[in-house]
């Protein structure tokens, strides 16, 4: 049998179909890589990738007694507790105690007069800030009362320190069973009770039948003392004997 010979046009045709068809699997090079047509996909931008947080919220409106969170408005301030309650806040405008009231020169001269008494058994008084500033504001002050207070009698008493000049030694006797000094700070029912002040501003009362405390500080002594509020009994006399 006769072999046949390719038909060269075929062939040719052929090699032409072959060629195209790997052009366009090929990326293209040269002048036509710049042409539109060709033009690679441009990458997409970073923030589109990496798109911004969302803007944080508005606070929220403030209180109407508030500056600022924490800090109150004047208003609201003003709404605090009073320093006093209010029977003791008039019994102390009638003794002719006001806010402000500072009597420091009348304070030193007593401060001075301690200091310099010579008592027997050379025991000297102690004198120091929290006497002093009680002296200041408070001192010289009488309340004259009487009647049925929330639990004792009420009874008349005087702030002023020269009421216990003459007992520095049952100051100090006090003072050392206490782990602290005591200076004088006036007198209860026209001399029945020495009242006394120690270095933390504590106040105690000391007559016949024992010592007694009367409050952590001179604002809570003249709320005892004025009410007839019953103080604490001190449980040191044998402490001292």
């Amino acid at each position: 049998m006769p072999l046949l010979r390719p038909d060269a046009g075929a062939l040719h045709r052929a090699e032409r179909r072959r060629r195209a068809a790997g052009a366009l699997s090929r990326p293209p090079t040269g002048p036509r890589a710049r042409s539109p047509s060709y033009a690679p996909v441009p990458e997409p931008p970073e923030h589109a990738l990496n798109p911004p947080s969302p803007p944080p919220p508005a606070p929220a409106a403030l209180a109407p007694d508030t500056l600022a969170p924490g800090i109150p408005s004047p208003a609201a301030a003003g709404r605090t507790r009073p320093r006093f309650p209010a029977d003791v806040a008039a019994e102390l405008k009638a003794s002719g105690w006001h806010p402000g009231r500072w009597q420091i020169r009348q304070a030193e001269e007593w401060a001075d007069t301690l200091v310099g008494y010579g008592g027997p058994g050379g025991v000297p008084h102690a004198v120091f800030p929290a006497a002093v500033e009680a002296w200041a504001e408070f001192g010289g002050l009488a309340f004259d009362l009487s009647g049925p207070g929330r639990q004792l009698a009420r009874t008349p008493f005087l702030i002023d320190p020269m009421c216990g000049l003459h007992q520095p030694r049952t100051l100090f006797d006090l003072g050392r069973a206490l782990g602290t000094q005591l200076a004088p700070l006036g007198e209860e029912a026209y001399g029945q009770a020495l009242l006394a002040v120690d270095q933390e501003g504590r106040v105690y009362s000391l007559d016949h039948t024992g010592e007694w405390f009367l409050g952590h500080g001179i604002d809570q002594a003249l709320s005892t003392l004025v009410l007839g509020t019953a103080p604490g009994r001190l449980r040191t006399a044998e402490a001292y004997d």
